[in-house]
């Protein structure tokens, strides 16, 4: 049996002339390839302010760890953030954990993602009303 075919006629999509896409070089993939890079002074900057978010925000506490374990590592993540026309607004650089080696029950015990559901607005929005 051959695979069936959509009968759809195919559109091909034009942005216009106003849309243009910008190239730029890649960014590093890891903190020794920003050091080595050129922009090292600017991604430098960038670590800097990562850090003082990560301290002001109380992002993480420094704790000891229990015997027998073992650390979870982290990476640098780089980008370079572009204004409309293409140039650099700013380097941007954010530290990840590897979360993919953690374990349930021993690195993590619970997880939380605040939501709200449309049900609960609709209800805000009737008592606001009233």
């Amino acid at each position: 049996m051959e695979p069936r075919k959509s009968k759809r006629t195919k559109i091909s999509k034009d942005f216009g002339p106003d849309f243009i896409s910008y190239l730029t070089e890649e960014e590093p993939r890891t903190y020794s390839e920003a050091m080595r890079s050129p922009e090292s002074p600017y991604w430098k900057e960038a670590i800097d302010s990562e850090i003082q978010s990560i301290l002001q925000n109380n992002t993480w506490k420094l704790v000891d760890l229990p015997p027998g374990s073992k650390p979870i590592g982290c990476k640098w993540i780089f980008r370079k953030k572009l204004k409309a026309d293409g140039s650099i607004d700013k380097y941007k650089a954010r530290l990840v954990a590897k979360s993919y080696r953690q374990k349930e029950g021993l690195d993590y015990f619970d997880t939380y993602s605040p939501i709200s559901q449309i049900t609960s607005i609709r209800m805000l929005i009737a008592i606001t009303v009233i």
